[in-house]
């Protein structure tokens, strides 16, 4: 998985380098800058833009380097005289020592007509937590609107290391130089977008840094034994299908069988019964008789109007009717559980409000879960992870909005319930579902899939 980190994390990172490992900061600036140089196509002039504090070291940093390799590079401030913090007052020493120059100007907009090659943006880096004001907003604004490609220094300024969000204006980068990890700004959208292509530049550090928060990757399964067979697989259960509604249980046992369960029941209401049976004949389909069979490994419960959960102490995945309003911390407190709401049925779920930025998604997630066995999957774009007695959140980044259809959820609660048949961990299952979910989207771009588009593309993903 890739960490993503808050800036916090970051300069805990980059003080443990510092203060215990003894390495000096000006030498991860330079490094930062020798990395980030190489991203800028040799023999174009460079326009560098530097700000105050240590993003602005950066920035200096890199116009000396730029400048000593024989490149046309000019610095530039939106404010006369800045009083440079820190190693930037350094980075600024050496560029005048150099015979470099400091300009600025009122009007940046005229001013950027002038210029050609590559701007860099190292105007505000990890320190970010509000809007973009004055001049600096000017000049970001006469930035975009210019047409030049853009180099951003760790993160185009404006943009919070720490926040998915973009709190106002903020530079719409070609490329970013993301200096030693990712940070949540780089990962996640809408905040992503403005980063342009994102190379991670390696710094010194002694550690890989610690974060809270990650995004999936694709996981790692087991391959089979030679001599495997349908019970090494696991059983599934799904109680699903009612009148009106018979087509969630079929999307819900497709989505287990083909991520590879051993077998599946379909316990259902008896009026959808032959239905049901005759679009999936892989599953066993039982009329529901008000008990579970003792061979099942995991029970799901929920789609196509199904409520009831039944007395069961097994492994538990609900989904859609199921999630009852009020009921989240029942759940997320029962171990071997997962719940999959979306939005409106988180809310309902928990008696919150309900969130609709990603920031307000990732607060939730956390609240609702902490130290909590239960594992919630938090639907919608950029699915959330959270519970399973694990502090951090997992963010998935596959899939695209084509996806938004009736049914997708249904098979992917189906996916959740046959990785955990067949041995995974409850909160690896939901990450694998939605992983894989997502990426049999990426393969069906575009609107007009439905459901059983990705339900085929599964084995071919799986294979690969």
């Amino acid at each position: 998985m890739i960490p993503l980190l808050t800036a916090d994390e970051m300069r805990a990172a980059e003080r443990q380098a510092i203060e215990a490992w003894g390495i000096p900061s000006l030498v991860l600036q330079e490094h930062a800058a020798l990395g980030a140089l190489a991203l800028i196509p040799r023999g174009e002039p460079v326009q560098v833009l530097a700000g105050p504090g240590n993003n602005g070291g950066d920035a200096l940093a890199l116009a000396r380097l730029a400048r000593l390799e024989g490149r046309d590079v000019a610095v530039w401030c939106p404010v006369p005289q800045p009083e440079w913090r820190g190693d930037a007052a350094h980075q600024a020493r050496l560029w005048v020592g150099l015979g470099g120059g400091i300009g600025t100007s009122a009007a940046p907009a005229d001013l950027m007509r002038t210029w050609r090659g590559w701007v860099v943006d190292g105007l505000f880096g990890l320190g970010t937590t509000r809007p973009l004001e004055g001049a600096a907003a000017a000049w970001v604004q006469a930035l975009n609107a210019s047409g030049l490609p853009v180099l951003a220094l760790d993160l185009p300024s404006g943009l919070d290391p720490s926040c998915a969000e973009v709190p106002g204006v903020a530079v719409r980068a070609t490329r970013t130089a993301c200096f030693g990890a990712m940070k949540v700004c780089h990962g996640l959208m809408p905040a992503r977008e403005a980063c342009g292509e994102i190379t991670v530049v390696p710094i010194p550090l002694d550690r890989s840094p610690e974060a809270a928060m990650h995004l999936l990757e694709r996981p790692a399964l087991t391959p089979r034994a030679w001599n495997a067979h349908k019970g090494s697989f696991g059983h599934v259960v799904i109680r699903a299908g009612s009148l009106g509604m018979s087509g969630a249980a079929v999307l819900a046992s497709l989505g287990a069988l083909r991520v590879g369960a051993g077998l599946v029941t379909v316990l259902t209401d008896p009026d959808v019964r032959a239905e049901i049976a005759a679009q999936v004949p892989e599953a066993m389909v039982r009329p529901w008789q008000g008990k579970v069979p003792p061979e099942a490994d995991v029970l799901l419960v929920g789609p196509g109007g199904v409520a009831q959960v039944p007395d069961w102490e097994g492994p538990l995945v609900l989904d859609a009717s199921a999630l009852k309003e009020g009921e989240g911390k029942r759940w997320m407190d029962r171990p071997g559980t997962a719940i999959t709401p979306h939005p409106g049925e988180f809310a309902r779920l928990f008696g919150l409000p309900r969130p609709l930025l990603m920031d307000e998604r990732l607060a939730q997630a956390r609240q609702v879960s902490a130290g909590r066995p239960g594992v919630l999957l938090l639907k919608g774009a950029q699915s959330v992870l959270a519970g399973g007695a694990c502090d951090e959140l997992w963010i998935n980044p596959t899939g695209h909005p084509g996806m938004a259809t009736g049914g997708s959820g249904d098979l992917l609660a189906g996916m959740v319930a046959g990785f955990r048949a067949q041995g995974l961990p409850m909160r690896e299952a939901v990450a694998a579902a939605a992983w894989f979910h997502g990426a049999a989207g990426d393969r069906l771009p575009g609107p007009g899939l439905v459901p059983r588009d990705l339900a085929d593309q599964l084995p071919r993903l799986l294979r690969d």
